[in-house]
């Protein structure tokens, strides 16, 4: 039981970190194209559900919201928490 709730946990955070990285593209795909654009709080909702990672790298590799301090700061910090909450579960 153990072993399958670690392969699902797994399973999810990669999947997660995925569609982190890709909304990330697929927005600054359509910034560039003056298209209908994700909102940010879909954004930043990936991030906060565990693809913190995955928004990160995507922010990173697409130079998308690199200048919009609420990224900067909000994605890292939101990393952080899941960190600390991720230790703290395992220790308790």
């Amino acid at each position: 039981m153990e072993q399958t709730i670690t392969i699902i946990t797994v399973a999810y955070l990669i999947v997660i970190n995925v569609i982190g990285f890709a909304i990330m593209g697929i927005d600054k795909k359509r910034a560039i194209r003056h298209k209908w654009r994700i909102p940010e709080k879909t954004l930043f909702l990936v991030a906060i559900v565990g693809g913190s990672v995955g928004s990160i790298l995507g922010m990173q590799k697409f130079r998308h919201k690199t200048k919009h301090m609420s990224f900067i700061i909000g994605f890292p910090a939101i990393l952080i928490i899941q960190i600390i909450a991720s230790i703290w579960l395992f220790l308790n």
